[in-house]
């Protein structure tokens, strides 16, 4: 399996207007975009950090998988997301190799990428995300 790069680290939060201040004024990280993903329950401050990102991840809702993580852990690292090409082949061959999926075919995520999920159960308890840009859109 090809990964590209490390394209962002998912970190979970209880509010973005809260901590982004440590994020843009403390580590001087620029705030590229803030957006909501009404599907997910959740809304995502992109701030970029040389040729990757960080997203700050807060829940929309009590019922949101964010918000259940940060129940059960806290804020902190939720994810980490690596760029691929052709993210349906990848998630065909991962099954094949015996990967548990969250997600057994692409769906569209924040940022207009195509995005699927591993289980931690078969990555050592780290949730990772594929993520694959669509030709012709723009990265944020």
């Amino acid at each position: 399996m090809l990964i590209k790069n490390v394209d962002h680290i998912g970190i979970a939060v209880k509010s973005i207007r809260e901590i982004l201040p440590f994020y843009t004024e403390v580590l001087n990280l620029t705030l590229e975009h803030i957006e909501e993903v009404e599907s997910e329950k959740v809304s995502i401050a992109f701030l970029s950090i040389g040729q990757m990102k960080i997203e700050l991840l807060e829940p929309t809702s009590n019922e949101s998988a964010i918000a259940k993580f940060i129940d059960k852990r806290g804020e902190g690292i939720h994810h980490i997301a690596f760029g691929v090409e052709s993210i349906d082949e990848r998630i065909h061959q991962l099954k094949t190799e015996g990967i548990r999926m969250i997600h057994d075919h692409a769906k569209k995520g924040a940022g207009g990428k195509n995005i699927a999920f591993l289980h931690p159960k078969s990555t050592g308890n780290v949730l990772i995300e594929l993520c694959e840009k669509e030709k012709g859109v723009k990265s944020l």
